[in-house]
Protein backbone atom coordinates (compact mmCIF):
# COMPACT_ATOMS: atom_id res chain seq x y z
CA UNK A 1 0.00 0.00 0.00
CA UNK A 2 1.26 3.59 -0.86
CA UNK A 3 2.59 5.79 1.86
CA UNK A 4 -0.11 8.60 0.65
CA UNK A 5 -2.99 5.84 1.02
CA UNK A 6 -1.97 5.48 5.00
CA UNK A 7 -1.74 9.17 5.37
CA UNK A 8 -4.87 9.46 4.10
CA UNK A 9 -6.72 6.66 5.75
CA UNK A 10 -4.63 7.65 9.10
CA UNK A 11 -6.46 11.30 9.29
CA UNK A 12 -9.63 9.91 7.89
CA UNK A 13 -9.20 7.63 11.40
CA UNK A 14 -8.27 10.79 13.64
CA UNK A 15 -11.21 12.36 12.92
CA UNK A 16 -14.20 9.69 13.15
CA UNK A 17 -12.75 8.22 16.18
CA UNK A 18 -13.29 11.31 18.94
CA UNK A 19 -16.66 11.72 16.79
CA UNK A 20 -17.75 8.07 17.00
CA UNK A 21 -16.48 8.18 20.78
CA UNK A 22 -19.02 11.41 21.25
CA UNK A 23 -21.51 9.76 19.53
CA UNK A 24 -21.48 6.62 21.36
CA UNK A 25 -22.67 9.20 24.67
CA UNK A 26 -25.79 10.85 22.45
CA UNK A 27 -29.34 10.09 23.05
CA UNK A 28 -30.25 6.81 23.75
CA UNK A 29 -32.68 5.14 21.07
CA UNK A 30 -36.23 5.53 21.14
CA UNK A 31 -39.06 2.56 21.19
CA UNK A 32 -40.27 1.66 17.95
CA UNK A 33 -44.00 2.16 17.12
CA UNK A 34 -45.46 -0.17 15.30
CA UNK A 35 -48.47 -0.56 13.36
CA UNK A 36 -51.68 -2.92 15.23
CA UNK A 37 -51.14 -6.46 13.80
CA UNK A 38 -55.06 -7.40 14.00
CA UNK A 39 -55.90 -4.54 12.04
CA UNK A 40 -53.62 -4.49 8.96
CA UNK A 41 -51.07 -6.63 7.25
CA UNK A 42 -49.10 -3.92 6.34
CA UNK A 43 -45.58 -3.40 7.93
CA UNK A 44 -43.62 -0.41 6.76
CA UNK A 45 -41.18 -0.07 9.54
CA UNK A 46 -39.86 -3.86 7.91
CA UNK A 47 -36.93 -4.08 6.70
CA UNK A 48 -34.12 -6.58 5.91
CA UNK A 49 -31.22 -4.39 8.22
CA UNK A 50 -31.62 -3.63 11.83
CA UNK A 51 -31.72 0.28 12.09
CA UNK A 52 -31.93 2.18 15.12
CA UNK A 53 -35.19 3.77 15.03
CA UNK A 54 -33.64 7.46 16.42
CA UNK A 55 -30.14 8.92 16.24
CA UNK A 56 -28.45 11.53 18.23
CA UNK A 57 -27.03 15.20 16.21
CA UNK A 58 -23.72 13.44 16.96
CA UNK A 59 -23.91 9.95 15.68
CA UNK A 60 -25.98 11.39 12.39
CA UNK A 61 -22.45 13.73 12.53
CA UNK A 62 -20.44 10.55 12.38
CA UNK A 63 -22.66 9.34 9.40
CA UNK A 64 -22.35 12.01 7.51
CA UNK A 65 -18.71 11.74 7.79
CA UNK A 66 -18.30 8.57 6.66
CA UNK A 67 -20.91 8.79 3.47
CA UNK A 68 -18.79 11.21 2.42
CA UNK A 69 -15.38 9.82 2.70
CA UNK A 70 -17.12 6.35 0.77
CA UNK A 71 -18.65 8.94 -1.82
CA UNK A 72 -14.59 10.18 -2.01
CA UNK A 73 -13.72 6.81 -2.55
CA UNK A 74 -16.00 5.65 -4.68
CA UNK A 75 -15.73 8.69 -6.91
CA UNK A 76 -12.02 8.44 -6.92
CA UNK A 77 -11.95 4.11 -8.34
CA UNK A 78 -14.78 5.49 -11.01
CA UNK A 79 -12.18 7.81 -12.34
CA UNK A 80 -9.03 5.46 -12.23
CA UNK A 81 -11.42 3.11 -13.88
CA UNK A 82 -11.98 5.49 -16.88
CA UNK A 83 -8.99 6.79 -17.13
CA UNK A 84 -7.06 2.92 -16.78
CA UNK A 85 -9.39 0.61 -17.43
CA UNK A 86 -9.77 0.62 -20.79
CA UNK A 87 -7.17 2.67 -22.24
CA UNK A 88 -3.92 1.39 -23.55
CA UNK A 89 -1.06 1.76 -22.44
CA UNK A 90 0.92 4.99 -21.54
CA UNK A 91 4.09 3.03 -23.86
CA UNK A 92 1.83 2.75 -27.01
CA UNK A 93 1.91 5.82 -29.77
CA UNK A 94 -0.99 7.57 -28.17
CA UNK A 95 -1.23 10.01 -31.37
CA UNK A 96 -1.57 7.39 -34.11
CA UNK A 97 -4.89 7.96 -36.12
CA UNK A 98 -6.27 4.53 -37.05
CA UNK A 99 -7.53 5.11 -40.40
CA UNK A 100 -5.48 7.37 -42.36
CA UNK A 101 -2.39 6.91 -41.19
CA UNK A 102 -1.63 10.77 -40.39
CA UNK A 103 -1.85 13.01 -37.13
CA UNK A 104 -5.16 13.45 -35.01
CA UNK A 105 -6.16 16.83 -35.84
CA UNK A 106 -8.90 18.48 -33.98
CA UNK A 107 -9.23 22.30 -34.93
CA UNK A 108 -11.78 23.06 -32.24
CA UNK A 109 -9.22 22.10 -29.85
CA UNK A 110 -5.83 23.04 -31.14
CA UNK A 111 -4.49 26.81 -31.31
CA UNK A 112 -1.57 28.73 -31.78
CA UNK A 113 -1.19 28.31 -27.81
CA UNK A 114 -3.01 24.66 -27.47
CA UNK A 115 -1.79 21.42 -28.73
CA UNK A 116 -2.99 17.60 -28.76
CA UNK A 117 -0.18 15.99 -26.45
CA UNK A 118 -2.09 12.62 -26.36
CA UNK A 119 -4.84 11.17 -27.80
CA UNK A 120 -6.65 7.79 -27.98
CA UNK A 121 -9.65 6.84 -29.80
CA UNK A 122 -12.70 5.44 -27.74
CA UNK A 123 -12.30 1.96 -27.64
CA UNK A 124 -15.85 0.77 -28.53
CA UNK A 125 -15.20 -2.61 -27.23
CA UNK A 126 -18.47 -5.52 -27.27
CA UNK A 127 -17.74 -4.95 -23.02
CA UNK A 128 -18.95 -1.54 -23.25
CA UNK A 129 -21.55 -2.34 -24.85
CA UNK A 130 -22.74 -5.46 -22.90
CA UNK A 131 -22.13 -2.96 -19.69
CA UNK A 132 -24.25 -0.49 -20.92
CA UNK A 133 -26.73 -2.53 -21.45
CA UNK A 134 -27.25 -4.52 -18.26
CA UNK A 135 -26.78 -1.07 -16.50
CA UNK A 136 -29.77 0.56 -18.76
CA UNK A 137 -31.80 -2.65 -18.03
CA UNK A 138 -31.07 -2.27 -14.39
CA UNK A 139 -31.86 1.41 -13.74
CA UNK A 140 -35.55 -0.02 -15.59
CA UNK A 141 -35.83 -2.21 -13.39
CA UNK A 142 -35.25 -0.32 -9.93
CA UNK A 143 -37.31 2.56 -11.63
CA UNK A 144 -40.42 -0.13 -11.97
CA UNK A 145 -39.95 -1.32 -8.33
CA UNK A 146 -39.42 2.41 -7.34
CA UNK A 147 -42.70 3.54 -8.74
CA UNK A 148 -44.25 -0.22 -7.70
CA UNK A 149 -43.34 0.54 -4.03
CA UNK A 150 -44.99 4.00 -4.26
CA UNK A 151 -48.04 2.58 -5.69
CA UNK A 152 -48.55 0.07 -2.75
CA UNK A 153 -50.34 1.02 0.24
CA UNK A 154 -48.12 2.97 2.31
CA UNK A 155 -45.70 -0.46 1.99
CA UNK A 156 -42.52 2.36 1.50
CA UNK A 157 -39.73 1.04 3.46
CA UNK A 158 -37.70 -0.10 0.29
CA UNK A 159 -37.64 3.48 -1.09
CA UNK A 160 -34.30 4.31 -0.42
CA UNK A 161 -33.17 0.71 -2.23
CA UNK A 162 -34.69 1.59 -4.91
CA UNK A 163 -34.06 4.77 -5.40
CA UNK A 164 -29.89 3.94 -4.44
CA UNK A 165 -29.97 1.19 -7.16
CA UNK A 166 -31.66 3.61 -9.51
CA UNK A 167 -29.14 6.34 -9.40
CA UNK A 168 -26.17 4.12 -8.79
CA UNK A 169 -27.14 2.42 -11.99
CA UNK A 170 -27.73 5.50 -13.99
CA UNK A 171 -24.46 7.18 -12.72
CA UNK A 172 -22.23 4.06 -13.86
CA UNK A 173 -23.77 3.72 -17.00
CA UNK A 174 -22.35 7.45 -17.32
CA UNK A 175 -18.81 5.77 -16.34
CA UNK A 176 -19.16 2.95 -18.87
CA UNK A 177 -20.03 5.55 -21.40
CA UNK A 178 -17.03 7.49 -21.27
CA UNK A 179 -14.85 5.00 -20.36
CA UNK A 180 -15.75 2.49 -23.62
CA UNK A 181 -17.27 5.34 -26.03
CA UNK A 182 -15.40 8.55 -25.70
CA UNK A 183 -11.85 9.47 -26.85
CA UNK A 184 -9.58 10.47 -24.33
CA UNK A 185 -7.65 13.42 -25.27
CA UNK A 186 -5.35 15.35 -23.18
CA UNK A 187 -3.83 19.05 -23.99
CA UNK A 188 -1.56 21.48 -22.81
CA UNK A 189 -1.51 25.30 -23.80
CA UNK A 190 1.05 27.84 -23.30
CA UNK A 191 0.08 30.12 -19.71
CA UNK A 192 0.76 33.37 -18.87
CA UNK A 193 0.82 37.34 -19.93
CA UNK A 194 3.78 37.08 -22.24
CA UNK A 195 2.05 36.07 -25.15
Amino acid sequence: MRRNTLLIGAMIVTVLLPMWFVALHGEPPSEEIAIDESVTDIRPLEGFVDTPNKLSPSQVGVVVWVALFALIGVLTAAHRFMNEAVRPPDSADSRAVESDGGTVTLPWVETDHRWIVEYHGASDAIEGLIAMGGLTVLAIVFAALFTGEYLTLARTQYFGLYATGMFTSLALSTVAYYAWFMPHIEVAEHRGHDR
